[in-house]
């Protein structure tokens, strides 16, 4: 794929055309697949990813369970790998694509630089913290404020409505995962919503009444 072919596919709002020439000098396509691990907890990053298409998730791990953080969606990059690009330090979190995606990566060392030489850089880097801060922080509202049940369901109308399809493909440990809780809490509250006519549980997903 040609360098032109690869920044069409990046956000309008990086408008200086030296930057857009130091993009095609210095980025890579990767191409990964659903599964992948672009970024692992405690790694060193050398690297920023801008995602070209597809999707990352980005979460952290503590024993058993997961805890989502965010999603890294086109046009977009990760805040955790942002920061520790830019300050130099291990990421805080794991990478995985959730299916087939397209990623623009380029040297960490060039974050900094093109922060002082580029208006746009420096505000698609301060976008990123913010629109990142906004949704870490209605996260940890909803953990601890709204009940698990509500969780729950709000989850899996807003995955509903972004899918455009009632069916939704998640296993009850998938869905734990989402929620930074446990299958046995998911299940147990999944079989109430079941009895209550709210969804109906089938192998491997579940569909919303």
């Amino acid at each position: 794929m040609k360098y032109e072919e690869i920044l069409a596919n990046l956000p309008g709002m990086f408008a200086e055309p030296a930057l857009r020439q130091e993009m095609a000098q210095n980025g890579r396509l990767m191409r990964v697949r659903k599964g992948d691990v672009i970024v692992r907890e405690g790694q060193y990053l050398d690297f920023l990813p801008i995602v070209l298409s597809g999707e990352i998730r980005v979460f952290q791990q503590k024993e058993d369970r997961e805890i989502l953080l965010y999603y890294v969606r086109a046009g977009q990059t990760c805040m955790m790998s942002l920061s520790a690009a830019y300050f130099s330090n291990t990421s805080g979190s794991y990478g995985v694509a959730t299916g087939p995606s397209e990623i623009f990566v380029f040297p960490s060392r060039l974050v900094k630089e093109w922060q002082l030489k580029y208006p746009s850089w420096n505000a698609f880097l301060i976008q990123t913290f913010r629109s990142r801060y906004d949704e870490l922080l209605g996260s940890f509202e909803s953990v601890a404020f709204d009940p698990v049940e509500k969780r729950i369901m709000t989850y899996l109308v807003n995955r509903s409505r972004q899918e455009g399809s009632g069916k939704i493909a998640i296993s009850h440990q998938q869905l734990a995962h989402e929620l930074g809780t446990t299958r046995v809490v998911v299940s147990r509250i999944l079989k109430s919503f079941e009895q209550q006519g709210k969804v109906i549980l089938l192998r491997g997903c579940i569909q919303l009444k």
